[in-house]
């Protein structure tokens, strides 16, 4: 399965986005869906989460409160809406798919750092 993301662009502070996973040459709903985002200079880290049967979320803990991830299965995109973002939101947003983690109960330890598949990434801008 091929993924991509899309959605980004340039924001001011306290703006929102939505940022979209779809997905080619197979359907997003076996698999759940990650998010990742690497800003210059530091480690890509993940954001947050979405498991494929139970539909259980994680966030990260800056982002909780402000991103929501959803997933269409009918459109076979998952969504990443970010609201409030702000300057440390800056960075290129990344969506991963991966067919383990079929519960949420994998997300106990947080975001899992094993993917098998990666999409492209989508830059994010925060500035004024």
């Amino acid at each position: 399965v091929q993924l991509q993301a899309s959605g980004g662009g340039s924001v001011q502070p306290g703006g929102s986005l939505r940022l979209s996973c779809t997905a080619s040459g197979g359907t997003l709903d076996r698999f759940a869906i990650g998010w990742f985002r690497q800003a210059p200079g530091k480690e890509r880290e993940g954001v947050s989460c979405i498991s494929s049967v139970d539909g259980g979320t994680y966030y990260k803990e800056s982002v909780k409160g402000r991103f929501t991830i959803s997933r269409d299965n009918a459109k076979n995109t998952v969504y990443l809406q970010m609201n409030s973002l702000n300057f440390e939101d800056t960075a290129v947003y990344y969506c991963a798919a991966d067919v383990t983690y079929y519960s949420e109960r994998y997300f106990a330890g947080g975001i899992p750092l094993s993917w098998t598949y990666w999409g492209q990434g989508t830059l994010v801008t925060v500035s004024s």
